[in-house]
């Protein structure tokens, strides 16, 4: 099994299912609510431990109800919460509008994610034993570079999602492996709306880069490529793409790390993601590796 080390966020999800987002000013009915365990660094760690990693998490719940919930929900689906922090106060909340087209729209609010400032003892050496370290950017960017720099030091891989999409500090980019933003974060990072230019722009910035571009699959270049490759998503009917990215993450470090050719990797973690796109929620939406072995 390969071992993956999440650095990343906890949150519980508090979703509303709506036929259309309400607009600035506007009151909409909705259809259901669900309170589902998620955030972008517990989504990786499940989708991670699904596919078949050995998956540890580094993170903050809070001392709250929601604290206890989304640490069970890791340790259910077979992430390793021993260095799982937590801190007194209300534990990160993710506030997620669903409209009929499966596309959402997503207030964080930190919580106990807002406390990691900075790598604890102990989680440098558990980082020094992994094969790759997942890291996004709903934690405090000071946690988020340090973890990288042990990684770097240590020569584990590191993947960085670029979410929420914000400048990156150059000291940052300099010990990211691996870069997977969605479409609007490539834009965001790179200043440039079309995703083959915004793919070029950012390999001068770290050596690899996955763009994911939802039903359209993903895009692919390395320093050393001549030109971006273009692996197409299965086509399937989205229920609620919440975790869609945060799936394929997961899964493609599982098959990276197995050693799998990086086409081969993508094709399965693009797998991975349609599946969880035609389920509600987060980590309730998550594949199995027998479900994806089956569906790629």
């Amino acid at each position: 099994m390969t071992g993956i080390v999440v650095l990343g966020s906890t949150n519980m999800d508090l979703v509303a299912y709506v036929a259309h987002a309400p607009k600035r000013g506007e009151t909409v009915t909705g259809r259901e609510f669900r309170t589902i365990p998620g955030g972008k660094g517990a989504n990786q760690a499940v989708a991670a431990a699904r596919a078949g990693g050995e998956v540890t998490m580094i993170g903050a719940v809070g001392s709250d109800e929601f604290g206890s919930l989304l640490r069970h929900t890791l340790e259910s689906s077979g992430v390793d919460t021993d260095l799982l922090r937590t801190a007194e106060g209300p534990s990160g909340t993710a506030h997620v509008v669903v409209d009929d087209d499966g596309g959402n729209s997503i207030v964080v609010i930190p919580g106990a994610n807002g406390t990691v400032t900075a790598l604890a003892p102990g989680e440098e050496a558990l980082i020094a034993t992994a094969d790759t370290l997942l890291l996004q950017l709903e934690l405090p960017l000071s946690a988020v570079l340090e973890g990288a720099e042990a990684a770097r030091r240590h020569g584990v891989r590191t993947v960085l999602t670029p979410s929420p999409a914000q400048p990156l500090p150059p000291e940052l980019l300099a010990v990211t492996d691996l870069l997977v933003p969605n479409e609007h974060e490539a834009a965001t990072l790179a200043g440039l709306a079309d995703p083959h230019q915004a793919i070029a722009a950012l390999l001068r910035q770290v050596p690899e880069v996955v763009i994911t571009l939802g039903p359209a699959g993903c895009l692919y270049a390395t320093r050393d490529t001549a030109n971006p490759v273009t692996v197409p998503a299965p086509k399937v009917t989205a229920v609620d793409s919440t975790a869609a990215g945060d799936t394929f993450v997961g899964a493609l470090a599982v098959a990276l790390g197995e050693g799998r050719p990086v086409p081969e990797a993508l094709t399965w973690a693009s797998a991975a993601a349609a599946l969880s796109v035609q389920r509600p929620g987060a980590t309730s939406s998550m594949p199995y590796r027998t479900e994806i072995d089956a569906a790629s």
